[in-house]
């Protein structure tokens, strides 16, 4: 089943609860995962659908710092239904030392020895991490691993 026909799916769903919430943030789901079709001009892969989840999950979680830093706690509960409603729909995560663990591997795969290679590791990591880890925790991972 694609992401799309999930979505769809989980609307009807959301709309027979009367779940405003899930139905809001379903719908938003939606809209961005069909604007990157039209974007991109074909269906999306699982990988580019990955990719357009990651991003919504990031702005949401930028959204709650954000209000958070500004005293606006009254918005975040909001926001945090949100990031669970949309993390059901991506792989899951990995922990932490799996992220080290990998991590640890690419820094031997490229040679890097010192700070000055942590874009290098950054840029051969990311890919295999896709859509399965934080790119916050990441990148604290690398920086740790590269002092």
């Amino acid at each position: 089943m694609s992401l799309l026909d999930s979505l769809n799916n989980d609307l009807k769903t959301a709309m027979k609860a009367h779940d405003k919430e899930t139905l809001s943030t379903v719908r938003m789901l939606k809209a961005a995962v069909t604007n990157e079709q039209i974007k991109v001009g074909h269906t999306l892969t699982s990988d580019e659908e990955v990719s357009v989840l990651s991003r919504e999950l990031k702005q949401r979680k930028d959204s709650v710092d954000e209000f958070t830093s500004a005293g606006r706690t009254d918005l975040v509960p909001a926001l945090e239904k949100e990031i669970e409603i949309v993390e059901r729909y991506l792989p899951e995560q990995l922990s932490e030392d799996d992220v080290k663990s990998i991590v640890e591997e690419t820094i031997r795969q490229v040679g890097a020895t010192s700070k000055a290679d942590f874009g290098k590791v950054m840029g051969a990591v990311m890919p295999k991490l896709k859509g399965q880890a934080d790119g916050k925790i990441v990148n604290s991972v690398v920086k740790s691993l590269l002092n």
